[in-house]
């Protein structure tokens, strides 16, 4: 790997960094809400299933 100076090393971080393409407000807002969404029901769906075990199990100790 060739080793560059620091200028051109800037250069190249410059130009790079002139690829990117930064979302709009909107894209992060409505991601942010759909990330937020996606949590809750992750925690509901795992809320559900941890109920629905500690109901099974709880049958099963008690031989009911």
């Amino acid at each position: 790997m060739a080793i560059t100076n620091p200028f051109q090393f800037m250069q190249q971080v410059r130009a790079e960094v002139a690829k990117v393409v930064w979302p709009t407000r909107r894209e992060v807002l409505l991601t942010t809400i759909m990330v937020f969404i996606m949590a809750a029901l992750t925690a509901t769906f795992f809320s559900l299933v941890d109920v629905a075990i500690r109901y099974a199990l709880t049958l099963i100790v008690t031989g009911v």
